[in-house]
């Protein structure tokens, strides 16, 4: 039926014909054929045409093996240089159309034809009979036909335009608009060059762009220095490429799968080992310079150290499902004692104008230059959200928006989790070449009234604590915040964090610790090539927040999402010492990390069930008392926490790696109840992982 149509549509029954024939014009003429009358020279074209594919056309031994008998339809044109042009070929093998297109690449230039005696170009069909034959051309061969237009000429042409537009890969992530992938291991790689003193660019907002890091760290460099010698494809996938890479004139993309294979042992565990068990697909491309596209989708199922199950079932959510997996989301029960736990993380990325990108999907965002964050942090699950990233002058504006849910029985309408908004400002100005800081503020809200997604809050420029109070008493969530951060030189830096949830300077000066002085702060230093040492950083962090900081009245108006915090992981009432040394050469790496914390926890025993700060989920009208209030009140609770892990990047452009690490951890709180008590776990794990994301264990 292909054929019947194709022949039907280009009007075959004669071997060769010319689109025009009229008084006033002449066809092209082979230098063989110039002494000829006028009357003849279209017959001498025809006839050297079919000459010169007798000689040269050498069938394909495919073709000659599978003994086919058929034909080869060629639609070509001469242009007004004399020049041979296929347009598009028709035949049962891809060999013959290559063939076919070879051997009119190899025609010689010759007179173009003429229309009124100006050149133009004439476009021509031909059927090569297969096996090869001499042709003779008869008088009945050239009929005139009907005109094949150009709009169909264009149609039959487009796939085989797309094909010959597809040129060698090359590396196109490295200066796009996608973001890089925001694991604390990886983004320490640059992170050295992005603070150089004098250099004007902004690090607390992350995820970072590729095009924004480029700037200050050569990827194409680095991965080059990475590159193994391998001839065979197995091999090239396996250490340098994508699975799947593909590039045409205007587009890119490419296609890698997701590993996380995980088996280990916890020493508190009454089950047998640790596993992990994610499979997924990763997607990555551009169109034109400035749109991407990202996606990945993770099929995992689980099981992980006892203590890290048992906070997974604390956050349970309303519904049969047992289990939120910290960071990941809703978890299913899997066999008897494990979870099955599918998660979805995709963008859209635009850049219409150098100074302003916009990114509209569903992931994780992060503000600060340190481990934690007490502004917004990546330790809950993915969200939907919309950012726009304004840089001008010495100033970057980021705003976000972000759909969260939750998730808790008690605020469920209908057996359907709970919609609640957040919006995010956050202004980073480098005042000096040294000096940064950074000043934000955030509201949530939920769909109070009837309002829904509240049209206010889409103003970029705005107060939300004037919104807030605009809007009635209990409309939203209103927090300020502060950051801070000085370049002693280029290998040492300094950063801070402050976060201001309500605040009474009458109670500071009475010295009671009043229960409103709802803040928390950070600061940290960072020492890059330490002790002269290439590629090792070491860095110190301390973060103390207040009890009831991020909590509210009106109980689904906290700083959380799916019973996580968006802040800090601990959420409130506690202060933590963080110790880090990340190390890398060539393919391999090495992390290690010490915590020491303290956090008050509530006893929920019957008899006080009263809120002592630290779960941002209660209301914080349920407090014991007023003033007196300290970090750490409730159930004290001392913590070590202890993580060493070494590995090797399997293959560099889809982040895969091979690792082993040991964690210990002591949770020591004063009291123990059912839901607070002692633990002592070692847990060692090795795994293969494609590292798209952090895993947030240290609680």
């Amino acid at each position: 039926m292909k054929r019947f149509i194709v022949l039907l549509l280009l009007l075959v029954q004669y071997n060769l014909f010319s689109q025009e024939n009229s008084f006033f014009e002449k066809p092209p003429l082979f230098y063989n054929c110039e002494d000829k009358a006028l009357q003849s020279q279209q017959k001498c074209f025809d006839e050297t045409v079919f000459h010169l594919i007798f000689e040269n056309f050498k069938v394909p031994q495919k073709v000659v093996d599978d003994k086919y008998i058929g034909e080869t339809i060629v639609l070509f044109e001469v242009d007004t240089l004399g020049q041979f042009k296929v347009i598009y070929v028709d035949a049962m093998y891809d060999e013959l159309k290559t063939e076919s297109k070879r051997v009119f690449s190899e025609f010689p230039n010759i007179k173009p034809g003429t229309y009124n005696g100006k050149p133009t170009y004439k476009q021509y069909s031909i059927k090569i009979e297969i096996p090869l034959v001499e042709h003779v051309v008869n008088k009945t061969d050239f009929k005139k036909p009907n005109e094949i237009s150009k709009i169909e000429l264009a149609a039959k042409s487009e796939i085989d335009s797309v094909n010959n537009g597809i040129v060698p890969f090359e590396e196109k992530t490295f200066s796009s608009q996608l973001n890089i992938p925001f694991t604390h291991s990886d983004y320490s790689k640059f992170d050295r060059s992005m603070n150089l003193i004098g250099a004007n660019n902004h690090t607390a907002s992350k995820p970072f762009l590729y095009d924004e890091v480029s700037t200050y760290y050569d990827f194409k460099a680095e991965n080059e220095k990475l590159q193994k010698s391998s001839n065979s494809w197995v091999a090239k996938k396996l250490w340098n490429e994508h699975l799947v890479q593909l590039q045409g004139k205007d587009y890119w993309f490419t296609i890698d799968p997701i590993f996380d294979l995980e088996v280990g042992k916890d020493s508190e565990a009454d089950f047998s080992t640790t596993y992990n068990n994610t499979r997924g697909l990763l997607v990555r491309g551009g169109l034109g310079k400035n749109f991407n596209f990202y996606t990945s989708v993770f099929e995992s199922q689980g099981r992980f150290a006892k203590y890290v199950n048992d906070y997974a079932e604390s956050l349970k959510a309303f519904g049969p499902d047992p289990a939120i997996i910290p960071g990941r989301g809703i978890g299913k029960r899997f066999k008897t004692d494990s979870y099955d736990y599918p998660v979805a993380e995709a963008y859209l990325s635009y850049t219409p104008a150098k100074f302003i990108n916009i990114q509209f999907g569903h992931g994780k965002n992060f503000i600060g230059d340190g481990y934690r964050s007490l502004l917004v942090s990546d330790v809950a699950s993915p969200h939907t959200f919309l950012k726009f990233n304004t840089k001008f002058w010495k100033i970057k504006y980021t705003n976000t928006w972000m759909w969260l849910k939750d998730v808790r029985p008690e605020v469920t309408v209908d057996k359907a989790f709970l919609t609640k908004y957040m919006a995010n400002h956050y202004l980073s100005w480098n005042v000096s070449k040294r000096l940064n800081i950074g000043l934000f503020e955030s509201v949530l809200w939920t769909n109070s009234n009837g309002r829904g997604f509240d049209v206010n809050y889409l103003n970029p420029i705005i107060f939300f604590r004037a919104m807030e109070f605009g809007a009635g008493q209990g409309s939203g969530n209103a927090v300020l915040g502060a950051s801070g951060k000085y370049k002693i030189n280029d290998n040492i830096n300094m950063y801070s964090q402050f976060i201001l949830d309500e605040f009474s300077l009458s109670d500071v000066k009475g010295g009671e610790k009043s229960w409103k002085n709802k803040f928390g702060y950070q600061l940290g230093i960072k020492y890059y090539n330490a002790f002269k040492v290439d590629n090792l950083l070491l860095q110190f962090e301390y973060n103390r927040v207040r009890p009831y900081t991020y909590s509210h009245n009106t109980i689904v108006l906290n700083y959380g999402h799916n019973n996580q915090s968006m802040a800090h992981l601990w959420g409130s009432n506690f202060s933590e010492a963080i110790i880090i040394g990340r190390y890398h050469y060539n393919r391999w790496f090495g992390d290690a990390k010490l915590i020491f914390g303290v956090k008050g926890f509530d006893y929920n025993n019957g008899t006080d069930n009263f809120s002592y700060g630290g779960d941002i989920y209660r209301n914080y009208n349920d407090r014991p008392f007023d003033s007196g209030v300290e970090v750490g009140q409730g159930i004290k609770t001392n913590t070590f926490y202890a993580n060493l892990q070494a590995g090797y990047v399997v293959n560099p452009a889809s982040n895969l790696k091979i690792f082993a690490d040991i964690t210990f951890r002591n949770f020591n709180p004063e009291v123990e109840t059912v839901s607070t008590f002692k633990t002592n776990t070692v847990w060692f794990n090795i795994g293969l992982r494609t590292d798209l994301f952090n895993w947030y264990f240290d609680f």
